[in-house]
């Protein structure tokens, strides 16, 4: 028993548990978690051996081949479990005597400005360029001819070929994340990575989250502003283009050739689809957005957004009279 879990009579107390994992990708050997009516049914589909099922999960029931863990609160049990699996799993203080260390890889012609910290097990790709003071943390791999900018930090992260990172840029830092109870706010380990794909840009000051438990994808070609917030597990399509002050929560899915206007945001479990363009301060809801055209809060299509601003501002004039 841990965290209120007691293993259910007839289950198999001696099978190995190796790894966590999400509903959707898990296998015989990880436990993943079932909290809300939104999981009941992903995990019908899943092939996860064990999983947390908390009583939010209401007509959640595990299947063949699932051991069900049912338990008060499936994500408090979650962070239990991750935190036995990754107990370095947040920011790991830096003990290497070098600015680079000496297991780091470092490619043909690549530049390395004065105050520049590459940590162990990093590879820099062929002919990159990584301006003052940028800090490149374990076990990343950035790839050739990138330009990565002063004071860019990046964790916990895959960057691919010919990629841009303008100054100040966060990359692969903790998601904002939190089991929420009684006793207050638990921070729910982030261990996922963040994957950067060939030909992207990223703004100043910009921060991409690194995945809780699977991957936040930007997809190849992508350009994105300065100070955009992408958070955990969001993945983004090919050709996208993002524009300043954008904020995007955590697991939501953007489509290729998405185009997103200052200030636009979106919650979190939001799907838009391929081809979309939002225009600026427009408030996306979780759900799915078909393509098309979108303005104001909630989202709808930008014929009928502006048609009711009209109306709103011809009712407005109408009543100073």
């Amino acid at each position: 028993m841990r965290a209120g879990v007691v293993l259910p009579e007839g289950a198999d107390g001696s099978a190995l548990v190796h790894d966590v994992a999400t509903l959707e990708g898990a296998g015989p050997q990880h436990l993943a978690f079932c909290a809300g009516k939104s999981a009941v049914s992903a995990l019908s589909h899943s092939k996860a051996g064990f999983c947390f099922i908390g009583k939010d999960a209401i007509g959640a029931n595990a299947p063949v081949g699932t051991v069900g863990l049912p338990c008060e609160s499936a994500q408090h049990a979650f962070v239990a479990a991750l935190n036995l699996f990754y107990p370095d799993n947040m920011l790991v203080a830096w003990s290497q005597q070098t600015a680079v260390d000496p297991s780091a890889k470092i490619g043909e012609g690549a530049l390395l400005a004065p105050g520049v910290v590459i940590g162990p097990q990093a590879e820099i790709g062929a002919h990159t360029q990584i301006g003052p003071n940028a800090v490149i943390g374990r076990g990343v791999a950035i790839g050739r001819h990138c330009q990565i900018g002063s004071n860019v930090t990046i964790a916990n992260a895959y960057i691919g070929d010919h990629v841009t990172i303008l100054p100040g840029a966060q990359i692969g830092q903790p998601g904002f994340g939190f089991a929420s109870g009684p006793a207050g706010h638990v921070k729910i380990p982030q261990i996922g990575r963040v994957i950067v794909q060939d030909k992207v840009e990223i703004g100043a000051c910009t921060a991409i989250d690194r995945g809780a438990i699977g991957d936040t994808v930007i997809g190849e070609g992508t350009k994105i502003d300065n100070l955009v917030q992408i958070g955990h597990n969001t993945h983004i399509g090919r050709h996208c283009i993002i524009v300043s002050q954008v904020g995007i929560s955590g697991s939501c899915e953007i489509g290729d050739f998405v185009i997103m206007g200052g200030q636009v945001g979106v919650a979190d479990h939001a799907i838009i689809e391929s081809g979309t363009r939002l225009a600026a301060r427009t408030g996306v809801m979780p759900g799915k957005l078909p393509r098309g055209d979108y303005g104001g809060v909630p989202a709808r299509p930008v014929k009928d957004w502006l048609r009711e601003s009209i109306a709103l501002a011809r009712l407005a004039k109408g009543k100073q009279k």
